[in-house]
């Protein structure tokens, strides 16, 4: 029995296809997805990340603005979030950052919320207004031993 040309070439195309879209998902799980505009280096302190990653995504409403260059502790050992947002974007200086929580996978990334303000942050500010990661350990710990002081 003698293979078809046709089917051969319809196979190949088949898994070609399949190793694409794999590799496009990869990439888009990774966080390697971010192709926008950079340029707006911004930064924020927290006090919990609770495990926030570089190249984490930096939203607005739900929209990819940026991403997140750098993680570090600062001189108080708070954790500094370096990130990277569109340039084209004019964010009041009363603009908010908070650590969300993502999916079923629980991925966190930066949610943004502007403020009102007509001052802008400029290149290198600091966001002041944070609030951190919500630690769902440290939570069910709180409402345990709160049960225990009831008892």
């Amino acid at each position: 029995m003698r293979a078809s040309p046709i089917r051969d070439l319809l196979v190949g195309l088949f898994v070609l296809a399949g190793l694409g879209s794999l590799a496009y998902l990869s990439f888009t799980l990774g966080g390697a997805n971010y192709g926008g505009p950079g340029g707006l280096p911004l930064y924020a302190t927290f006090d919990q990340i609770a495990g926030l990653k570089a190249r984490a995504p930096v939203e607005i409403s739900g929209v990819r603005v940026g991403a997140v260059t750098g993680i570090q502790l600062d001189e108080f050992h708070r954790a500094r979030v370096d990130f990277e947002i569109d340039a084209r974007l004019q964010l009041p200086i009363d603009t908010s950052a908070s650590i969300v929580t993502a999916g079923l996978l629980g991925d966190r990334y930066i949610a943004l919320e502007p403020g009102a303000e007509d001052r802008v942050l400029e290149p290198g500010e600091e966001i002041g207004y944070t609030e951190s990661a919500l630690v769902l350990e440290r939570l069910i710990g709180r409402f345990l031993y709160s049960m225990e002081d009831n008892e």
